[in-house]
């Protein structure tokens, strides 16, 4: 945690555009949750510090981002708006409670398994709602309906309700961002764009145009750490918090991906895991909302010449000076300036390219981009986490038990092999090898049975199945060698396994289910491949031999 004396300058300078640019985006992420402003810029400067101090990416910025207010948001929905400020804070404690559990747990393995398909149409899906969620505001625009597409589809159908000032304010702010945003001022532009729209609509005089002290008072300063009330604690606010803490979690990784540290020091996410939950205990106690790894932030703090993790930190310490200096300015904000910020981050995140390579890659990830991308649009976003995670799980499964292949091997002379298709039946008095790709747990054990040779109708044949690399099986593979070894005993025949690996060779003995030496022969791998199938191929050529001789007899 010491800071080096030739980057702490560099990180301090860093920091500043950092908290600069953090004003807005800390802004306008509250507004997705429904909450007071304020609450944003808290979280802003109380995460990360916090979590700046505990990271293994020591570039990771830990703050607000639009997925994790969106899903706080839709946690705190049906909460009265009175209430919600409460809830919200125990909502970010609870949050930082599960993050940190799920890093001592050593969950970050386990970030895997949510697929690239099902995470970018949810990211994709969180994208669009905000575009469409914010046309209200930008607008100026008191919208119904009970999703972003229905208030947006009001606000387009009933033109007539549109402020006039309002949507000139919001338009201005976007026209100011996409103008800068290739400049050197992009950095700053969401400021920008928050400011000189706003100055205007004052000048002007313009009373139509919704500013942020409408929603509630700005409180001057830096609030004191206080606990949140447990009289808020309900089951939506708990399962609200695991589905903030999935996409967090899942995302920060990301972070740490694009974001190597200096000196070559590999990151921790389980360590991580615990720094973005520090982060939200942090937040929480000092009345925000919840925080994660920002990508665009850390980008930014990469940009901008951060060495190290003081990058971050003082980014939230130039928060509180800003609070401390320029909080009477935040309640002037015109809200189609923020609804503006968000419209066009919500653009700048869409990847139609990277869509289009994912829907090009096949039914598999068809389905789950597009699965998850209208759960996200239509349903909460704990239940639309919940089918995402569901679904990367489901299609985990069913492709590791589809890509299964067994095929079969023939020598070629001086201890190599050729591969040929496997038959469907097997021959009569003959040896086969067949070798197995793919997992052996579960359902592959089931899609071996349906893809082995069929004994019916063979006399006296021989398999040898070669299994080297396959350590990881269950009952259901035990079964189905069993019951393969029964078929081809039924006919006479006999099964060889080979390449063992020691473990499995001892578990199929304990099981009683496959008689290692009767019909079935293990043979255990050794250091040099190929050599134990090459033995199981000689004793079961023998074996055919002498048994042709019988049958002769």
């Amino acid at each position: 945690m010491r800071p080096e004396r030739r980057a702490l300058r560099a990180d301090v300078v860093a920091g500043l555009p950092g908290a600069i640019s953090g004003v807005p985006d800390g802004m306008a992420a509250a507004v997705l949750v429904g909450v007071n402003p304020i609450h944003g810029l808290y979280a802003s400067f109380a995460g990360p510090v916090a979590g700046g101090l505990t990271s293994s990416t020591r570039l990771m910025v830990i703050t607000t981002t639009t997925a994790a207010a969106l899903a706080a948001g839709s946690a705190l929905e049906d909460v009265d708006p009175a209430d919600r400020p409460e809830a919200l804070f125990l909502l970010t404690i609870l949050t930082g409670v599960v993050m940190i559990l799920a890093g001592i747990a050593k969950l970050g393995r386990y970030t895997r398994f949510v697929s690239h398909s099902v995470m970018t149409g949810f990211l994709t899906g969180i994208s669009v709602n905000i575009f469409f969620g914010q046309i209200p505001d930008l607008t100026g625009v008191q919208a119904s309906g009970d999703f972003a597409l229905a208030k947006a589809a009001d606000v387009i159908f009933h033109p007539a309700q549109i402020d006039i000032a309002s949507l000139l304010a919001g338009l201005a702010a976007l026209g100011i961002l996409v103008g800068l945003s290739r400049t050197r001022l992009g950095a700053v532009g969401a400021l920008i764009a928050l400011a000189v729209p706003t100055a205007v609509v004052i000048i002007a005089g313009a009373d139509s145009v919704a500013r942020v002290e409408d929603i509630g008072e700005i409180p001057r300063g830096i609030p004191a750490p206080q606990l949140p009330d447990l009289g808020s604690l309900s089951l939506p606010l708990v399962t609200g918090a695991l589905a903030v803490a999935a996409i967090v979690l899942v995302q920060g990784s990301g972070v740490a991906e694009a974001a190597p540290n200096h000196d070559g020091t590999a990151s921790n996410p389980d360590r991580d895991f615990i720094a973005q939950g520090v982060g939200n205990l942090a937040a929480g106690f000092f009345r925000g909302q919840p925080v994660g790894g920002s990508v665009g932030r850390t980008a930014l703090n990469q940009a901008v010449g951060g060495r190290g993790r003081w990058a971050a930190i003082c980014s939230g310490l130039w928060m509180v000076v800003i609070l401390a200096a320029f909080s009477d300015l935040i309640g002037a904000v015109a809200m189609p300036t923020l609804a503006a910020v968000l419209i066009f981050a919500a653009a700048g995140s869409l990847r139609p390219r990277e869509l289009m390579t994912i829907l090009r890659t096949g039914p598999t990830s068809q389905i789950a981009i597009i699965a998850t991308f209208l759960a996200t649009l239509f349903l909460p976003v704990a239940t639309a986490v919940g089918i995402g995670v569901t679904l990367s799980l489901v299609l985990q499964l069913n492709q590791g038990a589809m890509d299964l292949k067994v095929v079969e091997l023939k020598p070629a002379g001086d201890g190599r092999w050729t591969e040929h298709p496997a038959p469907e039946h097997l021959p009569s008095h003959q040896t086969i090898v067949l070798d197995v790709y793919g997992s052996l747990l579960y359902a592959g054990s089931r899609t071996l049975a349906t893809r082995l040779p069929d004994p019916a109708g063979a006399e006296a044949p021989a398999v040898v199945l070669r299994l080297r690399g396959h350590t990881s099986v269950g009952a259901t593979f035990v079964k189905v060698v069993a019951d393969y070894a029964a078929a081809l005993h039924a006919v006479g025949g006999r099964l060889y396994l080979s390449g063992v690996d020691r473990g499995l060779a001892e578990l199929l003995r304990r099981t009683n289910r496959v008689e290692a030496s009767g019909p079935v022969t293990v043979f255990e791998a050794t250091e040099l491949v190929g050599e134990s199938t090459g033995q199981a191929l000689h004793e079961a050529e023998t074996w055919v031999i002498g048994h042709r001789g019988e049958d002769a007899d």
